[in-house]
């Protein structure tokens, strides 16, 4: 695992809403193994990708049954490739096949997160930009997914509507005036808070640069109006490009001059890596 990235600290509550959710009142088919029989499994990837959810995968089997060894041959963060094991297992036979599913799950999961998220990164390498993510993740996994992010190379926004300001169109049409939204604030809670207006032309953008936020989000501009943007705002405020930016375009974004680009992509259009687990048969 990457050194400078903070596991969260919800994995065993995660974990166990997913076995409930699979488990539930008990593994009817594997009960048929006979109790004592042991396994040894491989975990073995299909395609290329950026490895993550090691945490959840070791934390599944030690709910399940704690006498289940995992030995890791890869580190979350570690690229691999088509057909690379990437850890064994040994233990109680039942116990490896019930917690099979959901184990994958996260790793599966986690995985893709983290590869679309360095893919990304590698994709503006060299700009200075930051990639973000969203709170556009999977219900439940908002926290994991974040770290799947930073895990692949990227950065995180807020995690929720708690840390963190975001003004955008429907508060604004809930409202009279930016300016009045943002006196609301308290001045303590100001102190090294995210406070970021979204805005959707350079009109809005005129106004949105002395209204007290710390950053502007750019919503779905040509690169022609994120470059105006740039020069218009010429380093007084943050700015953060947001929209349909994908990895044809995100460059050609990167270099228009923005701080930061968002993508929803890196959690909502999420395609799991493609993990098996294989037994090994015994002589």
């Amino acid at each position: 695992m990457k050194s400078d990235v903070v596991l969260p600290i919800d994995i065993s509550a995660t974990v166990a809403q997913a076995l409930k959710e699979d488990i539930g009142m008990g593994d009817i088919t594997s009960v048929l193994i006979p109790s004592d029989a042991v396994a040894t499994a491989n975990v073995v990837v299909r395609e290329s990708a950026i490895v993550c959810g090691a945490p959840w995968f070791n934390e599944v089997y030690y709910k399940i049954d704690d006498s289940i060894s995992i030995e890791w041959l890869v580190n979350d963060g570690d690229a691999v490739s088509s057909n690379d094991v990437v850890c064994n297992i040994n233990g109680n036979a039942t116990s490896v096949l019930s917690g099979e599913r959901t184990a994958l799950n996260f790793l599966q999961t986690l995985s893709g997160t983290a590869t679309t998220t360095h893919e990304y990164v590698e994709k503006i390498s060299g700009t200075g930009v930051k990639i973000l993510d969203t709170r556009k993740t999977v219900p439940g996994l908002r926290n994991a997914q974040k770290y799947a992010v930073r895990t692949g190379g990227g950065n995180n926004h807020r995690f929720g509507l708690y840390d963190g300001v975001l003004i955008k169109e429907n508060h604004l049409l809930a409202t009279d005036s930016l300016d009045e939204m943002i006196k609301k604030l308290p001045a303590e809670r100001k102190n090294g808070l995210l406070i970021e207006v979204e805005v959707e032309n350079l009109k809005e953008l005129e106004v949105a640069i002395d209204s007290g936020a710390n950053r502007i989000m750019l919503d779905n501009f040509s690169i022609r109006d994120i470059e105006k943007a740039v020069q218009l705002t010429n380093e007084k405020i943050e700015l953060e490009a947001s929209g349909n930016y994908d990895l044809n375009n995100v460059r050609e974004v990167a270099e228009a001059g923005v701080d930061y680009i968002s993508v929803g992509a890196l959690t909502k259009n999420l395609r799991a890596i493609d993990y098996s687990m294989r037994f090994i048969k015994q002589a």
